[in-house]
């Protein structure tokens, strides 16, 4: 029977996944809501279905996604989310993901994604393939973050979400060093002096929403008190 693990910030969402699932003979082996404990899971229960959301509560989906690609995990992931951002479609297909799914979709979609995944194929439905071809029709000069390695565009994420150097060294098991180093060279090739500025792109590009910013905002606030006091 085919394994299938969940991760969505939305308890209700994932429930009813996991009912419609349940229905379809699909054996959900876990969900998470939080992409580090969602990472640990898949590497021990291997799952060879994984469904994703983007926004999980002020951190990326992307996170996961880098991860899966940078460990050459088999698990077949599935981006399942409310974006509808070109960028955000071809930037999960670009990290491995096999299909990506709207939320507002028909549950057949789903099933039609899983099946495709299974196969080693691929599988965009028709509203979310124009949203890919709005992104590969162009020149790869004109999106910034074609110049960034796939782990500088996890660093990114972290980074804009508000997360310090020593924290995601912790969680990519790196060096403070060694992500400051990811970190300058990334604001180098996308022409930003400092985080605030770095943060700004990442509204523009619509890599965070502006409610993500001001909670990152929040939470290097927080950083900062904790290292004065």
């Amino acid at each position: 029977m085919t394994s299938i693990y969940l991760v969505d910030d939305h308890l209700l969402m994932r429930e009813g996944l996991r009912a419609l699932l349940e229905t379809k003979n699909y054996n959900v082996i876990g969900e998470s809501a939080d992409p580090t404990e969602a990472l640990a899971d898949i590497l021990s229960l291997r799952p060879d279905v994984l469904l994703l959301d983007l926004n999980l509560n002020g951190r990326s989906g992307f996170e996961l996604l880098s991860e899966l690609q940078r460990r050459h995990l088999p698990t077949r992931c599935i981006v399942l989310t409310m974006s509808a951002q070109p960028r955000h479609v071809a930037e999960a297909l670009r990290m491995g993901a096999s299909s990506y799914v709207l939320k507002g979709s028909a549950g057949s979609d789903l099933m039609s994604a899983i099946e495709a995944a299974l196969l080693g194929k691929k599988h965009l439905g028709p509203d979310v393939a124009d949203l890919a071809l709005q992104v590969f029709t162009k020149q790869d000069q004109e999106d910034p973050l074609s110049t960034l390695s796939p782990r500088e565009r996890q660093i990114i994420s972290m980074v804009v979400n508000g997360q310090s150097s020593a924290d995601i060294g912790v969680e990519l098991h790196l060096s403070a060093k060694t992500v400051a180093t990811y970190r300058s060279r990334l604001m180098s090739k996308l022409g930003v002096s400092d985080v605030p500025a770095l943060v700004r792109l990442a509204v523009r590009l619509k890599l965070i929403d502006a409610d993500d910013m001001d909670a990152a905002r929040g939470r290097r606030v927080t950083d900062v008190s904790r290292q004065v006091s």
